[in-house]
């Protein structure tokens, strides 16, 4: 006991702790989907906003944003389509195992006028895997798709569309190792 403080600050730390309010984990909180009301006071009123990037996937039209990838090209193409929100250089992100990792299909050329146009000068991305599949994440491991016969070009939405033209012979694809972090705002079935 002599080694306690004597100005009570040790007496008050103890009332508080045991009759202050309970720590949020053990007042049970309850999952939004139970009736949880959003956080109003918490979110920053001038907090920054990422522009949204429109994608296909399973044939719809997607949202999504771009904020970090492991190329300094990539990273600088992505920033100025983006009108300047930066999207970051993290070149460990090329060293993310590959369990970690879905597809996007990246088009270096074909833009037909239909649709969205990608990073690289050819249609909006193409994406596998949405959010509620197995093998959803937002870490993507980007494939280039180059159209052979950039006349024949058509706007695939889908990765069954894509694979045809594959089978085919009308794109060739080609695997850098650039992984993009590439998280879904919309999907066909789901939005945030």
């Amino acid at each position: 006991m002599n080694n306690l403080p004597r100005n009570g600050a040790f007496l008050a730390l103890l009332l508080f702790t045991l009759t202050g309010p309970s720590p949020v984990w053990s007042q049970g909180m309850k999952m939004p989907a139970e009736g949880m009301k959003p956080m109003g006071g918490m979110m920053a009123a001038d907090a920054p906003t990422v522009p949204a990037v429109t994608g296909y996937s399973k044939g719809q039209e997607i949202l999504f944003i771009h904020t970090e990838t492991s190329d300094p090209k990539i990273a600088k193409i992505l920033t100025d389509m983006m009108g300047g929100s930066p999207v970051l250089l993290v070149p460990s992100l090329a060293k993310a195992p590959k369990e970690m990792l879905a597809p996007v299909y990246v088009f270096t050329n074909g833009k037909t006028g239909d649709g969205p146009t990608g990073p690289l000068g050819g249609q909006a991305d193409i994406f596998e895997h949405t959010p509620g599949d197995p093998g959803y994440s937002p870490l993507r491991a980007v494939t280039l798709v180059t159209w052979k016969e950039v006349k024949s070009a058509r706007v695939l939405k889908s990765v069954p569309e894509l694979r045809g033209a594959i089978d085919r012979g009308w794109v060739s694809i080609e695997k850098p190792g650039i992984v993009v972090n590439m998280p879904f705002l919309t999907w066909p079935g789901g939005k945030r």
